[in-house]
């Protein structure tokens, strides 16, 4: 029989990509985490991580170990939250979200959810999509409303099968420009006219999705202001710092001393969605909170 513990050790290795970062992470030595992993290696008769003076990787077989520790892992927080249901009566739901998307979509969702199910425990938890997609996947969260641009879900370390997307809304980028700029009554913008201004962004993501834009179009983008809040890049473009690529949900409320354009097509977006994991049983507080999402995206 395979022990739980040491699954979650594997776990830990993988998320960390060592022995010793695993080991600290989870209060053991370095020699006990090896331990737990050559026992773990032996009982399957296979080998789970390949080791390296740049420290492990999972192999075949360790991917799908880790997959399964997940899955173990989210059961029981579900079979905890159960039996905690029992004790107080209420049931209990966790919900992730991004800074702007629970701005935007969240106020109107849990009305339609609490009506539905008065009485339940609600927890909201902020974090970004690369830091809630993992939470998900472990059932520390019951669900997270989150978003990507134009690659693969941000799902972090482990295998991704897990978990289910359901899609919410298009979320396309502007260009924000401050009052009396030369470009500013333009009807529509093709990011390459703007290769000589210089940038004030208000997300990593946003960055890097200018950057491999700005790679492909042969310039290099001038980055006078990084934020983590697009209403102080708006701000700062008030201000005379330089432009900014906003998404739509985060224009409101409006700053004074700016002007927005939409990009010209194809339009960069941010795909707004909810994750959930698969589970063998059901899940109705998480279907009825994810429906309240889809309606509020719906007449948003």
């Amino acid at each position: 029989m395979i022990d739980v513990q040491r699954l979650r050790v594997l776990r830990a290795v993988a998320d960390h990509g060592s022995f010793s970062k695993a080991a600290t992470a989870l209060h053991l030595t370095p020699s006990a985490v090896s331990q737990h992993i050559a026992v773990l290696e032996r009982s399957l008769g296979a080998q789970v991580v390949a080791r390296s003076t740049r420290g492990v990787a999972l192999t075949p077989a360790g991917q799908i170990m880790v997959g399964a520790a997940e899955s173990v892992a989210a059961e029981l927080a579900q079979a905890k939250q159960q039996v905690e249901q029992l004790s107080t009566g209420r049931a209990q739901l966790t919900v992730a979200t991004f800074s702007s998307g629970g701005r935007h979509l969240l106020p109107g969702a849990i009305p339609r959810f609490m009506a539905a199910r008065p009485g339940t425990l609600l927890h909201v938890r902020e974090g970004e999509p690369e830091h809630t997609l993992p939470l998900v996947r472990q059932g520390a969260v019951d669900l997270a409303l989150a978003y990507h641009f134009d690659g693969p879900l941000p799902l972090g370390p482990g295998p991704s099968s897990g978990l289910q997307w359901v899609s919410l809304q298009e979320d396309p980028l502007h260009v924000v420009l401050p009052e009396g700029h030369r470009l500013a009554g333009r009807e529509s913008l093709d990011l390459a006219e703007l290769a000589a201004e210089p940038w004030v962004l208000g997300c990593l993501k946003t960055e890097a999705y200018l950057r491999r834009y700005a790679e492909r179009m042969g310039f290099e983008p001038e980055v006078r202001g990084t934020t983590t809040d697009y209403f102080f890049a708006r701000s700062l473009v008030a201000a005379g710092v330089g432009i900014s690529l906003i998404p739509s949900i985060t224009l409101v409320p409006a700053v004074p001393g700016v002007h927005t354009v939409p990009v010209e097509p194809p339009t960069p977006s941010r795909h707004i969605g909810v994750a959930t994991i698969r589970r063998r049983g059901d899940q109705p507080l998480v279907a009825m909170f994810v429906q309240a999402l889809r309606e509020q995206a719906l007449h948003h």
